[in-house]
């Protein structure tokens, strides 16, 4: 089954079509652009926005980046470097890894905290079931 950016794109898609498509608003777009996170976008002769396939695939990929917490500046040092063509290759890869190692990081800290939540949870759901161990530590405090 064709993605809906393989079914929207024929050449070019307008700035709409790509919101739709990336779930980012246009005046986002507008932004991503005039910050060099994009490379400026073609324009038609009615002066519109004309995006690639290409243009599209790396503004999903910076999604995904914002949504993992990437922030802003280096966003647009990736922009920057992508532009760099294939010398920057080392480069790109050093950036992705020191994030990825960033949300590894994060990950940990989240699985801890889900953990600890889910043992209140259950401590909870046992109290409320009335089980004799856990309401003998109700009465002696160690809730």
């Amino acid at each position: 089954m064709a993605t809906q950016l393989e079914q929207s794109l024929g050449a070019f898609v307008s700035i709409s079509e790509v919101a739709a498509i990336t779930g980012l608003t246009q005046d986002t777009l507008r932004w991503y652009e005039r910050e060099g996170m994009i490379p400026r976008i073609a324009r038609g002769s009615d002066r519109r926005r004309r995006y690639s396939e290409r243009d599209v695939r790396l503004i999903e990929l910076l999604v995904k980046l914002r949504t993992t917490g990437m922030p802003t500046s280096d966003m647009q040092r990736f922009a920057v470097l992508l532009a760099g063509g294939a010398e920057t290759h080392e480069r790109r890869l050093s950036l992705l890894l020191a994030h990825r190692e960033r949300i590894l990081a994060q990950q940990a800290r989240l699985d801890d905290a889900l953990a600890a939540l889910d043992t209140k949870v259950d401590h909870y759901r046992a109290l409320i079931a009335g089980t004799d161990e856990d309401r003998a530590r109700q009465r002696r405090g160690e809730e």
